[in-house]
């Protein structure tokens, strides 16, 4: 992989089985055992041979409808989960925000899940110890910093991940629609500190479906369409041909 390049996602695929419950009824088993042999074998192709290269200090935005393989193209780059076929290399320190809350345990408060969640980033303790006045104070969340995270609101939820996540000191970001969470000041206040880690040269990768956070934001738009890349390249160009086909 050449040296600046973040991400490379090389010929991958992804596919998942679906499952049916089981069924209890006579009526249910009777409709679940014709349904059972012609589907006992279906897999959902979620996504279909991409190719993708994204550049160190790039803003990309994946676009597409619902089911096109955006945020499983997102989990795969973060190796939540894993290609069927294809390879992808990653080429410094990830951080994300893909899930509300993930990693953080709910009987912990919020101090001790910074420690938690900070660590499975890789900081050490002295590290955290000196980040963790910035982590409380940009996530708001005061007092209830000590309280556990299981008392918490999911704006609440959200300001501390964001705040870990912004704090570790990550080359790339990835970002699953989080933002769409808390209030308009919040929501401000972390695309400030996203232009500003944008600024530094930092690489962002974000699933959204908000255009105007993709025009305000992004240098660059991928658009997924039932799970093959349709286009890539300039946000403004692509968002029209995305617009006159899903608008």
């Amino acid at each position: 992989m050449e040296k600046d390049t973040a991400i490379k996602i090389t010929h991958v695929s992804k596919d998942f089985k679906l499952y049916y419950d089981k069924a209890h009824t006579l009526k249910e088993k009777l409709l679940f055992f014709s349904k059972k042999n012609k589907d006992k074998n279906h897999i959902l192709h979620v996504l279909k041979d991409i190719n993708l290269e994204i550049k160190k200090g790039e803003t990309v935005a994946l676009i597409g409808t619902n089911g096109s393989g955006k945020s499983t193209l997102l989990k795969l780059m973060n190796r939540i989960i894993y290609p069927n076929t294809g390879r992808i290399s990653v080429n410094g320190k990830l951080t994300s925000l893909i899930e509300l809350g993930a990693g953080f345990h709910d009987d912990f408060t919020g101090r001790e899940n910074i420690y938690f969640n900070a660590s499975i980033f890789g900081l050490t303790k002295e590290q955290i110890d000196k980040k963790i006045d910035d982590i409380i104070s940009f996530s708001e969340l005061g007092e209830f910093i000590d309280n556990p995270v299981r008392t918490y609101s999911s704006g609440m939820y959200m300001r501390l991940a964001f705040s870990v996540a912004i704090n570790v000191e990550a080359d790339i970001l990835l970002i699953d629609e989080i933002l769409a969470v808390g209030d308009q000041h919040f929501q401000d206040k972390c695309f400030t500190k996203l232009k500003e880690l944008k600024s530094q040269g930092k690489t962002i990768v974000i699933v959204t479906h908000s255009m105007t956070q993709v025009k305000a934001f992004c240098d660059r738009a991928v658009w997924l369409y039932e799970g093959k890349i349709r286009d890539d390249g300039p946000v403004n160009r692509v968002l029209e041909e995305y617009l006159k086909v899903c608008g």
